[in-house]
């Protein structure tokens, strides 16, 4: 199927970014495999406390300095002042039962090691686990109009979408305040787009992505997605400001989701699992009005 670029929006991909460990640094790569669940080992992993409860930057920001390299069978883990953690991709050792949210479900214990390197690190007692693919977790079909579009350990979706104009529009704001400018990796998103103008994503109805001779992948935005402090956080230093939280809260705050503050929209993936979104691909959208 030829791509048909006769749409109300069309760009282009300009960034994608796996998470392999929620909450952890994001890695930036040129072409990532589509799953059901989002990114291939996007939110595989996932940091629980003593009684199993996720753990993220919300009350631990220097998760945001534990840097993941995913190499062909084995995650390697870096944080200042630690040695490299090797983690097994395809290698679990215990069954567990952790939550996350309102979600209770298995997964899979990483083994007394990684627990050990996480404690270390973090000041406290943790485990690091990888989710169980047996087990179907599915987005809140609430808000995917009762499609069934699971995920892994993502807050709610498969997939975080944002648009470097929305990205330019805060920072043009951040520094016309006397602030300084910031990196959309705050933001954590899978995929950025360019060639939309400013929070155009907030109201598209469906991305279709040119796949070449793939055919194409087609994401539904579903739902917008509320903020908690983790933008403010620097993802270089932990250190935390509430600079971008407090400008979002001047031209952000969305009717949709009873006036909580917004920035980017999760999407579900509706066709195309299995196959590579690549930066640079061709993306076309209509937009959706209510």
């Amino acid at each position: 199927m030829s791509f048909n670029p006769d749409c109300d929006l069309s760009g282009t991909i300009a960034r994608l970014f796996v998470y392999p460990v929620k909450s952890c640094a994001g890695i930036e790569v040129q072409e990532a495999l589509l799953t059901d669940t989002g990114l291939d080992l996007d939110r595989a992993w996932m940091v629980v406390d003593a009684r199993g409860m996720f753990l993220t930057q919300r009350t631990l920001p220097r998760m945001a300095l534990i840097q993941p390299q995913l190499k062909t069978d084995e995650m390697v883990l870096r944080a200042p002042g630690m040695l490299a953690l090797h983690v097994a991709i395809d290698a679990v050792e215990a069954p567990a039962t952790v939550t996350l949210w309102r979600d209770t479900v298995p997964a899979w214990d990483m083994g007394a090691v990684a627990a050990q390197w996480f404690t270390d690190f973090l000041g406290q007692p943790c485990r690091l686990v990888r989710f169980d693919p047996e087990h179907q977790r599915l987005s809140s079909m609430e808000w995917t109009g009762g499609i069934e579009a699971p995920n892994q350990f993502a807050d709610g979706f498969p997939i975080l979408v944002a648009s470097e104009a929305s990205m330019e529009e805060l920072n043009r704001r951040l520094l016309a305040a006397g602030h300084a400018a910031v990196g959309i990796g705050r933001f954590r998103p899978n995929v950025v787009i360019a060639g939309v103008g400013p929070h155009d994503e907030d109201r598209v109805e469906l991305i279709r992505v040119d796949g070449g001779a793939e055919g194409q992948v087609h994401l539904q935005p579903v739902k917008p997605c509320a903020r908690c402090p983790i933008p403010n956080i620097d993802p270089a230093t932990a250190e935390t400001n509430p600079a971008v939280g407090d400008m979002l809260r001047i031209y952000r705050e969305d009717k949709r989701l009873d006036g909580a503050i917004t920035f980017g929209m999760n999407a579900i993936v509706r066709q195309g699992a299995g196959q590579m979104l690549r930066v640079g691909q061709r993306i076309g959208a209509d937009l959706r009005f209510d």
